[in-house]
């Protein structure tokens, strides 16, 4: 069967470094740092002291109060980011067919405050067992799209993925396949993420997987760095429009960029620890650039996982050298993880709307904080540390790899009609 072209009609984000489209990009390439002390919790007690948090945030300027109390936080943002994108794609909704108009969201926790909150608040309590009504549809990792597809009467395929840090571009790609295999012509896709909580902070700080740089926040995120120490964890949202491209041209829809593959893979190595190798990661570029139809040096940006950990960095750096080769060195590359920290499941959601836009206007966002160069990654990489550059981008990659080893690549394209 013929495949159905896919592109983005819609964009909405909340996150760290500005709460809509506009501020987030503003923020990327002005290298602006989100980093900032808790204000959630008290951290006295905690390793890490800081993140990388949404701010001044009222979600009774989005949602009404009595429903937003219904919510998680990871649910309100994801409400929040898919308005924006919602409005951005401008729908006549009377005209849609909301029978092939969906939802696929990602969320690699879901709702852990909400978890956390009812059952400290049942040790603090005699050992009768109440709990909040709303506690269970509060918490699950699936709700989020519920929401969407009930506030916007979209009644095609519905569902959350779940792959960790990969969720949400996984998401995408399942989006993606939907609409090109004619099951949708419509979906809204993205993801989630608000664990910046004390079990969040408790349970990274735990595995030793977060930056301890409480001296120096702003500066703590530094993929590529020789003197990088652990990712900063962030949250927020990313939302998508994709559409069928016959279906967004006829209504006459703004339209940013194609869709032009995705690939997945499986390190099959360890449950937080990457491949040292980088296998996977090689392996998910390659399966992504096959799906696409195009050839390593079609390719003009990678937008990287790059978290800042001492062994993820230097395995995806090599894994780019695999896949590329010699045009590796002609390449972009960039971790937006460096400005926003690290936002879990919504991830791969924001990098894309990250790629997109660097599609869009010309222009790579830098990988900030970068000071000391790291003797096992190759010097001559062109990382765009610490100020964005300007380059004609035609396609951009973007990775994500979460824990278990599930790895996820979209591959975002100018349009050519």
């Amino acid at each position: 069967m013929k495949l159905r072209r896919v592109v983005v009609t819609g964009l909405g984000a909340l996150t760290p470094i500005g709460n809509n489209v506009e501020e987030y990009w503003n923020g990327l390439v002005n290298g602006v740092s989100g980093a900032a002390p808790i204000t959630y919790f008290d951290t006295t007690n905690f390793k890490t002291k800081f993140a990388c948090e949404v701010k001044n945030f009222n979600v009774e300027d989005f949602i009404d109060r009595k429903e937003a109390r219904k919510m998680d936080k990871y649910a309100q943002y994801a409400l929040v980011a898919t308005d924006e994108a919602v409005k951005d794609a401008n729908f006549d909704f009377d005209a849609l067919d909301k029978d092939r108009a969906g939802v696929i969201w990602g969320s690699g926790i879901g709702g852990l405050e909400t978890f956390q909150e009812e059952v400290i608040n049942w040790a603090k309590g005699p050992g009768v067992p109440k709990f909040n009504p709303f506690f269970i549809p509060k918490m699950i990792a699936d709700i989020a799209g519920g929401h969407i597809s009930i506030k916007y009467g979209l009644r095609g395929p519905n569902f959350t993925t779940v792959s960790a840090c990969a969720s949400s571009t996984n998401a995408l790609i399942d989006a993606f396949n939907y609409i090109r295999l004619g099951h949708a012509d419509v979906m809204v896709t993205g993801g989630s993420e608000a664990a910046v909580t004390i079990a969040g902070m408790g349970g990274f700080n735990a595995m030793h997987a977060l930056s301890t740089r409480n001296d120096d926040p702003k500066t703590a995120s530094r993929p590529m760095d020789k003197d990088r120490e652990g990712f900063v964890l962030g949250e927020g949202a990313g939302a998508l429009i994709l559409e069928e491209y016959d279906h967004a041209v006829a209504r006459g829809a703004k339209i940013y960029c194609e869709i032009g593959g995705g690939g997945m893979s499986a390190d099959a190595h360890h449950i937080t620890a990457p491949h040292p190798e980088g296998l996977g990661a090689r392996n998910v570029m390659i399966n992504c650039l096959r799906d696409a139809g195009l050839k390593p040096e079609d390719v003009d940006g990678v937008n990287m996982h790059g978290t800042s950990t001492p062994l993820g960095d230097i395995a995806e750096s090599k894994a780019i050298m695999e896949v590329f080769g010699e045009h590796a060195y002609t390449l972009n590359l960039n971790s937006t993880k460096s400005m926003t920290g690290h936002l879990l499941g919504a991830a791969g959601a924001i990098e894309t709307i990250a790629s997109i836009l660097s599609i869009k206007y010309g222009i790579v966002p830098p990988t900030i904080n970068h000071f000391t160069d790291d003797e096992n990654i190759d010097p001559k990489l062109n990382f765009t540390f610490n100020k964005a550059q300007k380059r004609d981008m035609k396609v951009v990659m973007s990775n994500t790899f979460g824990f278990g080893g599930h790895n996820a690549c979209v591959l975002v394209k100018k349009l050519e009609l």
